[in-house]
């Protein structure tokens, strides 16, 4: 069955209560959960899975928070909100400095929590597109509810389609190389599995080809990559382009 993508919250706190509550809470507003209980299996699944926000507790039983948040730094710009019961200034101003986006002290409000979830992927999208959502023609993509929209009639898309397009939506009009797009979009992992790449493109080119010009949104450069097309949005999608959308904790 095809899913609609989520964005998907990682929660690194070894106190299994404090997991269970913001799982719930969070997975009941629409979000896609990922836990863990230590710092080194965080590290791996902020690799893995790219969350699209980072719920960090400091007090880890292998490391501490501000090592992971240094680490994390160095090759993502995720963001990063702390949960933890240190609440001396020094500790917040540390964590901050190291590349944290929030702080929050334990015992928490959750409604404070949750809004401030949904501030921080405001703007990450923000950084991300200039704005809350992406359109190129008949498409546009809602950067904060991951929900994609072909000539204004919401449409499915799997996680890895939804991130395939967006990448190629925020450089429409580059040429792109196989690597580069394997590397940005799947990791450095994948920078030699060019049949992922060929797959994902495919799919994406049936998804969209209902919507004018259809497959020639994307073209092939030969042994090169692929390029989006940029192409004019309909008036009636620039005019939704400039209002907002509604919260997703709405």
């Amino acid at each position: 069955m095809t899913r609609t993508a989520k964005n998907t919250i990682l929660i690194i706190d070894d106190e299994p209560s404090i997991r269970k509550l913001l799982s719930i809470s969070l997975e009941s507003t629409g979000y896609k959960v990922v836990e863990c209980d230590n710092g080194h299996q965080g590290i791996h699944l902020a690799a893995s899975i790219a969350p699209e926000l980072i719920l960090l507790d400091l007090g880890l039983p292998d490391i501490d928070g501000k090592e992971i948040i240094t680490s994390l730094r160095g090759w993502s710009q995720v963001p990063i909100i702390i949960c933890s019961v240190r609440h001396s200034d020094s500790e917040i101003i540390h964590a901050l400095e190291a590349g944290a986006d929030d702080y929050i002290t334990k015992p928490f409000n959750l409604d404070v929590l949750l809004a401030r979830v949904n501030a921080n992927l405001r703007k990450a999208a923000n950084r991300e597109g200039g704005m809350s959502q992406l359109v190129n023609g008949g498409i546009r993509m809602d950067l904060v509810r991951h929900e994609v929209y072909l000539n204004g009639e919401k449409k499915l898309f799997t996680p890895k389609e939804y991130d395939l397009l967006r990448y190629f939506i925020i450089n429409r009009g580059k040429m792109l190389t196989h690597k580069q797009i394997l590397k940005d979009v799947w990791g450095n992992a994948h920078t030699e599995d060019m049949q992922y790449l060929r797959v994902y493109v495919k799919q994406l080119r049936e998804k969209i080809k209902s919507v004018p010009p259809g497959p020639s949104y994307i073209i092939t450069e030969p042994c090169i990559g692929y390029r989006m097309e940029s192409i004019t949005a309909p008036a009636s999608l620039r005019a939704g382009a400039e209002a907002p959308f509604p919260s997703p904790l709405a």
